[in-house]
């Protein structure tokens, strides 16, 4: 099935959230397309994905995907690891703008700099980073495997960390290891009111905080339980608890209201009166937008074939050491 040129094209009608959930369904059976969503996707789009999860799960699928198209309804670094695994198949992301403020805030001349600074140092980069950032790193890294990869490397390897200042605060507690850090952070976890989350567990004294790795570390040292977003929504579903503050963005709470049904979910404050905790980068991605990139099979996400074979290296590393 073809694209329709632009100049083919003829003006959208209206459709309903069922009329685009049907369309997108008969979009993905012509072109053989896998539709994968992170957690932190409006609650529509995770309800027609093949498959939800956080970066290290889609990043396992993504490597295994057998579809001939990839729809990532992410941000566009997790498309382009989608790419990066899949260099022959088509990687389409519903907002080209979807970006992340961690992945902005390392670019890829600075980190070379870095490094070109310290050659003594291994360099463990978190996958919320571009394509260029991943070419230039020794081993990529998520949340959910950072502890386990730091500490495969060996005691005396000096370590650079990057971009994540936070989560490599708290990686330095969990591990005991001195890494140089990159003064990163994202925008969502860092938008948490301690002083609106104490107000918040004296009105609901029996929940548990329990918070992404990404947080400051203030709102860390209050938590309960620190885990990446797989690891929260598997807590929540086995935990003897029926209450939970959580601190992460609060997509997430579309999954533990499915998986954990009965139990109460209250989401962290950000400081200001707004929607601040919620990632305004994965919410540029809508139902609509879904439908209309896999009607027109785009924006498509196009990289380099020398700079995908060299980011790749460090993310294979990363899947073997998990």
């Amino acid at each position: 099935m073809l694209p329709t040129p632009i100049e083919a094209r003829q003006p959208d009608v209206p459709m309903t959230r069922e009329e685009l959930r049907s369309g997108i369904l008969d979009l993905k059976r012509d072109l053989n397309a896998l539709i994968l969503a992170h957690y932190y996707q409006e609650s529509d789009i995770q309800d027609i994905a093949d498959f939800i999860g956080d970066s290290l799960d889609l990043s396992r699928r993504a490597a295994s995907a057998t579809a001939d198209v990839i729809v990532f309804a992410g941000v566009h670094f997790m498309a382009e690891t989608a790419k990066i695994l899949n260099p022959k198949k088509q990687v389409l992301l519903p907002d080209l703008k979807a970006g992340c403020s961690l992945a902005e805030g390392c670019p890829a001349p600075q980190f070379r700099a870095l490094r070109a600074a310290h050659p003594d140092h291994i360099a463990i980069t978190y996958i919320n980073c571009s394509a260029e950032v991943k070419a230039e790193t020794d081993i990529i890294c998520t949340s959910s495997n950072a502890e386990k990869i730091i500490r495969q490397i060996p005691p005396g390897r000096k370590i650079l960390f990057a971009p994540d200042r936070n989560l490599g605060r708290y990686l330095i507690k969990k591990t005991g290891r001195d890494m140089l850090l990159w003064e990163g952070s994202c925008i969502v976890h860092e938008t948490f009111s301690m002083r609106k989350l104490a107000a918040l567990q004296l009105e609901h004294p029996g929940a548990e905080l329990i918070a992404h790795p990404e947080c400051e570390e203030p709102l860390l040292e209050r938590a309960a339980f620190i885990g990446s977003t797989s690891a929260l929504l598997n807590h929540v579903r086995t935990s003897p608890g029926r209450s939970f503050i959580v601190a992460t963005e609060p997509g997430i709470l579309h999954q533990m209201e499915k998986q954990a049904p009965g139990k109460e979910f209250i989401p962290a404050p950000p400081e200001a009166n707004c929607a601040c905790n919620e990632c305004p980068y994965m919410k540029l991605n809508t139902l609509e937008k879904v439908y209309r990139c896999m009607k027109y099979r785009e924006p498509e996400v196009v990289l380099d074939s020398e700079l995908m074979a060299r980011a790749l290296v460090p993310i294979q590393r990363m899947l073997a050491m998990s």
